[in-house]
């Protein structure tokens, strides 16, 4: 489960170490906290500001110095990991990007069917994004534990990079040129699954090699972003175990 860590040495200790912190809370910056803010920012974790009395309430009336982390619930690795934890299975990589998903309920579902399905990990992007909260490591179910999760700054770039090392970058959208059945999921590929109402944005979308739709045929016209992600997993699965 994810953590409070507060006090401004504590802090400062965790971002000199590079412990994983999915985000700061802090009033306003004076003194060292102006230092802890600068850190933050130089490692892309997010910072809000926060009164005092929210961080009392926060912290059960402890002595915060003005400043709370939240700590992830587990390290996250590089994007190059998920490549390579896909060499040590001796598979085609077979990876999910989040783009901006917000609900922790969802990222933990996705959690849990990627660890179904042999994937073999999530990458989520550090602003604008959930990240690995208690909430996740709940719902995930303890998949959390099981799949290795990359977090990036910039998703576009990330994707780009992944391209250039044969992977082919596959966008779910409502209005994808394919159908999923289409695809050959074989190749070394990497699902790109949409913000929760939002879809795909424009640059990540630009970036995809091809989108592809799930065929719908009621009177609701989208999925669950967990939902469509298993969808298509599976039909990954379904390809893979037939050629094996």
């Amino acid at each position: 489960m994810s953590e409070l860590l507060y006090g401004r040495n504590p802090v400062l200790e965790a971002l000199k170490t590079k412990r994983p912190i999915n985000k700061l809370l802090v009033t306003e910056p004076e003194g060292s906290l102006k230092t802890i803010v600068r850190m933050a920012h130089e490692a892309g974790i997010p910072v809000q500001k926060a009164g005092r009395k929210s961080l009392d309430q926060l912290t059960g009336g402890a002595r915060h110095q003005g400043v709370v982390a939240y700590v992830a619930a587990k390290e996250y690795v590089t994007v190059e990991e998920l490549l390579l934890e896909a060499g040590r299975k001796k598979e085609q990589p077979l990876l999910v990007a989040l783009d901006h998903l917000e609900d922790p309920h969802n990222l933990g579902a996705i959690l849990r069917v990627v660890d179904a399905a042999g994937a073999h990990g999530v990458i989520i992007t550090k602003a604008r994004s959930v990240s690995l909260s208690g909430t996740v490591a709940k719902t995930s179910a303890g998949a959390v534990e099981t799949v290795p999760v990359a977090r990036v700054a910039n998703l576009t770039q990330a994707l780009v990079q992944l391209k250039e090392n044969g992977l082919w970058v596959i966008g779910l959208d409502g209005g994808g040129q394919e159908m999923i059945y289409a695809v050959d999921w074989k190749l070394p590929t990497v699902l790109v699954v949409g913000a929760e109402g939002k879809g795909l944005s424009r640059l990540v979308k630009e970036t995809c090699d091809l989108t592809v739709r799930i065929p719908m045929a009621g009177q609701i016209n989208s999925l669950n972003a967990s939902v469509a992600a298993s969808v298509a997993l599976y039909e990954a699965v379904r390809q893979r175990r037939e050629q094996s």
